[in-house]
């Protein structure tokens, strides 16, 4: 897209807020053109547009952070700098979420059930299983704790075969999330209207923030995760198809690989603890 021209990895990780509205804008173009184009499977096609528009900075930002990999020599500093990419991935993942979580409020709910059909269906299923008393329940941590480690997995695996392809998977989430919390607050915004037969705008505020912060405490380190095990992939990908694992410095890479698939590993358990054990408790 142009905006690429304008904004590069190098760019992004000085203003990594950058992103944000990078990201509400991959969304909203790629919302209206689903729903004018392929409205009937506009949940899925919705994700793709977002994942075609954001996979040249993503690509870009696999190439930058490996030959980061053959600067560098302090696996502390090739840390810190990576953490410069995840701190502008997360702002572009918050920047889909939120406007999905805006398009799912102000939209009619006819068009929102068709653009969010199988995110919905998505949040049910997720729903079901953690249902009951999940907060001295282990099984729903084990469960839990597996299925994001499933998704982990298969971002790593899809930046490994793709280069970037860790974009669709947290594309994906990132839409799920946004329908998740303006579901919520769609919810409790009905609530504030029948009871008090009006919506201020503190209560609008009020309702908007809860729904951010019930999604947000497990959301952010699980979504974390993703984006160093996507990271993690791409590294090696990268490395991979330049043929650097031919060179002395492969084993530092793999090294950084390990330790990347080690911190998202960190991050899942802290997640799945959080959503099991203190997102229920507060909400």
């Amino acid at each position: 897209m142009v905006v690429e021209s304008f904004l590069n990895p190098f760019n992004a990780e000085k203003k990594p807020w950058q992103m944000f509205f990078l990201g509400f804008l991959y969304t909203s173009v790629g919302i209206a053109l689903s729903l004018w184009i392929f409205r009937s499977e506009a949940s899925l096609v919705t994700v793709f547009m977002i994942t075609m528009a954001a996979l040249p900075i993503f690509y870009n930002t696999m190439r930058l952070e490996e030959g980061k990999d053959l600067l560098m020599d302090k696996e502390s500093e090739i840390l810190k700098e990576h953490n410069k990419a995840i701190s502008f991935f997360m702002y572009l993942f918050v920047g889909i979420t939120f406007a999905c979580a805006l398009w799912y409020v102000v939209l009619p709910t006819s068009t929102v059930n068709q653009l969010f059909d199988k995110q919905t269906s998505t949040i049910q299923a997720i729903n079901n299983q953690v249902s009951g008393n999940a907060i001295h329940n282990l099984n729903a941590f084990s469960k839990i704790f597996f299925n994001n480690f499933k998704v982990l997995a298969f971002s790593i695996l899809f930046s490994f075969v793709y280069g970037a392809g860790a974009i669709f998977i947290l594309s994906w989430n990132a839409t799920v999330i946004g329908a998740a919390i303006g579901n919520f607050i769609r919810a409790n915004i009905s609530s504030y209207t029948s009871s008090l037969g009006l919506l201020e705008a503190g209560n609008y505020f009020h309702v908007f923030s809860l729904g951010l912060l019930k999604y947000s405490i497990h959301g952010v380190p699980e979504i974390a995760a993703y984006f160093y095990g996507g990271l993690a992939g791409g590294i090696i990908s990268v490395a991979i198809v330049k043929k650097h694992f031919r060179t002395e410095k492969f084993p530092a890479i793999m090294r950084d690989f390990s330790e990347l698939v080690l911190i998202a590993v960190g991050f899942l358990i802290a997640a799945s603890f959080l959503e099991v054990y203190v997102t229920p408790v507060l909400f």
